[in-house]
């Protein structure tokens, strides 16, 4: 498992809840301990030297995995889309032939589950109303199309309820939130709103990044409404307590 650096350091329970659903499946989840940063926050800035010896280091830390799992679509689309190009911007053959090989093996957690294993019903139970955000590195790079929901849908106790514009950008967009903090922050009321509407209890998505802007603004407007990784809610089960799955 890839955990990221961001969910590393302020979501670490969407990391645990990988690794039971993985583990409840059957797998052996290994975490190598010297991974960092992908580069994406480097690369995305403007420093993009900085991020050039993070391909190798991803590449050191995963080369003998069968897959490396991934709980952030915006993480998948920078090794699938840029490694290859910044291998070949190192000038170093053998990276760029382990950079070649490794990609094809990078899933976003929800996508290996869907299109690598094949499957829709993970065991989850979540008893709960809920809401599904598509984030623009998913739906637009990774292309995951309705996976998440396929996967959603086969949750048992879960009222799933569509959100309105859900393939609408939140508004995030990394430093675009600071950069374009008007634009940013009518994009995010646009979704906020339409989480409302649903009267759902949950919003999720694949990305703890959306989340977080989504839950700054449901949370300053003190609507009760939380915000889940799609991990926390697989990793749910039912344990004879109608309250207890989260």
């Amino acid at each position: 498992m890839f955990i990221t650096c961001y969910n590393d350091t302020l979501f670490p329970e969407t990391g645990k809840a990988v690794v039971r659903v993985l583990e409840r499946l059957g797998h052996t989840v290994e975490f190598p301990a010297g991974q960092t940063c992908c580069g994406q926050m480097h690369w995305n800035t403007g420093y993009q030297a900085e991020a050039l010896p993070l391909v190798a280091r991803f590449v050191a830390q995963f080369r003998h995995a069968e897959a490396v799992v991934v709980p952030s679509s915006s993480c998948v689309a920078m090794i699938r889309d840029h490694y290859p190009k910044m291998a070949a911007e190192l000038g170093d053959a053998g990276l760029q032939a382990e950079v070649e090989a490794l990609v094809p093996r990078v899933f976003e957690f929800s996508e290996f589950l869907t299109r690598r294993l094949g499957l829709e019903d993970v065991g989850a139970y979540y008893p709960h109303r809920v809401t599904y955000h598509a984030s623009c590195h998913g739906l637009r790079n990774l292309e995951l199309g309705d996976g998440p929901l396929r996967l959603l849908r086969a949750v048992r106790g879960i009222d799933l309820v569509v959100l309105e514009g859900m393939e609408q950008c939140c508004g995030f967009g990394g430093t675009f939130a600071v950069k374009n903090a008007e634009v940013s922050s009518a994009m995010l009321a646009e979704k906020t709103t339409a989480v409302l509407n649903t009267r759902a209890e949950a919003c999720t998505a694949c990305d703890n990044s959306c989340l977080m802007h989504i839950q700054g603004a449901l949370h300053r407007q003190r609507t009760g409404v939380q915000t889940v990784h799609l991990a926390e809610i697989l990793a749910s089960e039912d344990t004879g307590s109608a309250g207890a799955a989260r």
